[in-house]
This record gives structure tokens, sequence and C-alpha cells, in this order.
């Protein structure tokens, strides 16, 4: 009794279809897509890349910038 049946999902179907409509569901069904494809292509790319240089370098971009930025206020 604690599970539910095939004809309850199907009632929760349709109303979830009437309250939201199918297009609103469509495109939040592809922006979902999208938002998971994007992660797992980050996921990619971090892997590709040693984990102490990614922040190194930034590191050494923002210090070298900011050394410009004294100089040219000076």
């Amino acid at each position: 009794m604690g599970g539910l049946s095939i004809w309850h999902w199907i009632i929760v179907l349709v109303v979830v279809l009437l309250v939201f409509g199918t297009k609103r569901l469509r495109s939040a069904g592809k922006d979902l897509g999208e938002a998971v494809k994007g992660f797992k292509e980050g996921m990619k790319n971090d892997e590709d890349k040693p984990t102490g240089q990614l922040g190194d370098q930034s590191r050494s971009e923002e210090s070298s910038a900011s050394k410009e930025h004294d100089r040219s206020a000076q």
C-alpha cells in the first residue's frame, strides 16, 4: 500500500501537464539538458588541466594586472 501504482503516476503526469503546459515543460527539459551537457564539458575540461596550474596562473595574471594599474596611476 505504501508504493504508488502506475495509475497514480499517470494522474500526476496529467496534472503537471495541465498546470505547466507542454510548451513550458519542453523548454524546461531543453534548458536542463543544455545545463547537464555544459556541466559534463566543464568537468571534462577540468580533468585535462593539472589542478595546480589553473589557480597559480590566474593569481599571477591578477597580480601583474594590479601592478600595471598601480604604475599607470602614479
